[in-house]
């Protein structure tokens, strides 16, 4: 496992930007399954989103997408240009890695010229990609690539408080919560999104490699599960928004 590039003693956070949710899936499932923390969006609009909720130390992004393509999107990220030109960041240094079915020497040319660390060619096996996430990351640490904000890894909310780095939650009493890995992901989801309605699939999507039974009753079961987890107080956290999905309506203060 190739650490996180602001904390040696975090695994690496990665955003992956596909609009095909098979594929986002797949990808998502053999970075977690190689011990990353991963979370995917389906286009630009949603990536500047994630970007803006918490910083990443990679970025693995398809070239066909909805809207900007991912030549656009890297080269915005690498101008500072943000969602819009009217929106000026920091040029973001994050190592983005572009995958694409076009795989002609004219394609890998135009992705790295964006701004691209590497271009990996549809279709590509589990073992190949993350062979380059992992090299493109040790590069990364290699040579002291700036991160933009660092994210703090103890998360308060509501009186409880979730230290990432141990696993770990604490009710406002100052009493330790056991919590299951399952609930712990989902807790994180909620805490990464907060008062955001995240939908059933998005959270099956984070869910999926510790989940056995993989369906939107599942995702519902597991909210109950940590609903019980939060006590009392839970209904008023954790709200179910009908026909959507949930929405986590505390205020998240990141310490």
């Amino acid at each position: 496992m190739v650490p996180n590039l602001s904390d040696p003693d975090l695994p690496a956070r990665i955003l992956v930007v596909e609009d095909d949710a098979g594929m986002r899936t797949l990808i998502l499932r053999a970075l977690q399954g190689g011990g990353f923390r991963a979370r995917g969006v389906a286009c630009g609009d949603e990536m500047w989103a994630a970007l803006e909720v918490a910083p990443v130390d990679l970025i693995i992004m398809d070239i066909m997408l909805p809207g900007k393509s991912g030549i656009e999107l890297c080269r915005a990220l690498r101008s500072g240009q943000g969602a819009t030109h009217e929106n000026e960041t920091p040029p973001v240094q994050v190592p983005i890695i572009m995958v694409s079915a076009r795989g002609e020497e004219r394609d890998r040319v135009n992705g790295l010229e964006s701004g691209a660390d590497d271009y990996v060619p549809k279709p590509f096996g589990q073992r190949e990609l993350l062979a380059r996430v992992r090299a493109v990351l040790r590069r990364g640490i290699a040579t002291g690539a700036p991160q933009e904000r660092v994210r703090r890894e103890t998360l308060r909310f509501a009186g409880w408080t979730l230290d990432l780095r141990r696993r770990e939650l604490t009710d406002p009493s100052g009493a330790t919560v056991d919590i299951s890995g399952a609930e712990h992901d989902l807790l994180t989801s909620f805490l990464d999104n907060p008062q955001r309605v995240i939908a059933r699939d998005r959270l099956l999507e984070l869910s999926r490699t510790r989940l056995g039974d993989v369906s939107d009753r599942s995702i519902d079961v597991l909210v109950s599960r940590l609903r019980r987890k939060l006590g009392s107080d839970a209904d008023q956290l954790i709200r179910t928004v009908r026909g959507l999905g949930y929405i986590f309506v505390a205020e998240v203060e990141r310490v």
